[in-house]
């Protein structure tokens, strides 16, 4: 079995968890930016992470996605600014539609698995959201504080869990 992990990364957040989820897969198996990936044509399985970006998956990955996926089975890992364990139902919404958005872009393929985690919001994004006109936008600029030092331990830990789950289904 051979197996791919590919991710997008502007600030180093989903690397992290694309390096622990590398880590833990025991086959013959290769790290890659998406920029740096052309085919999913030799992997048995492909590992695909980005973060999400305006509500959504990240253009470029979906855009790889949506070009290269077809017919191959998937691992979507994604990171975002939000606390997937909130219990504020409002904000459950938010984040619940913003990932189908990101299991959306991998229509093409066969999604065996999803794994999302939170991730630093950046002090470009956290500053360009404190000027919106909008109220929700500046709210989720203001909850930076909330993220910083994320993807932790703990994230990185079950990302490594999703890849052991992942390998002994495939």
């Amino acid at each position: 079995m051979k197996v791919l992990v590919t991710y997008l990364s502007q600030t180093g957040n989903t690397k992290k968890v694309a390096e622990a989820i590398f880590d833990e897969i025991k086959c013959e198996k290769e790290l890659a930016t998406i920029a740096a990936t052309t085919s999913l044509d030799d992997y048995d399985l492909v590992f695909a992470g980005f973060p999400v970006w305006q509500f959504g998956p990240a253009e470029p990955a979906k855009k790889f996605l949506e070009e290269h996926a077809a017919g191959k089975k998937l691992a979507l890992f994604v990171t975002h600014a939000m606390d997937p364990e909130t219990t504020d139902s409002a904000t459950r919404g938010i984040l619940e539609g913003i990932l189908d958005k990101c299991r959306s872009a991998a229509a093409a393929g066969e999604l065996e698995g999803f794994f999302n985690c939170r991730g630093e919001l950046s002090e470009n994004v956290a500053s360009f959201l404190l000027k919106s006109n909008e109220p929700a936008m500046r709210r989720f600029g203001e909850m930076r504080d909330l993220t910083v030092g994320y993807p932790d331990n703990d994230a990185l830990n079950s990302a490594r869990i999703f890849a052991k789950e992942m390998m002994q289904k495939i």
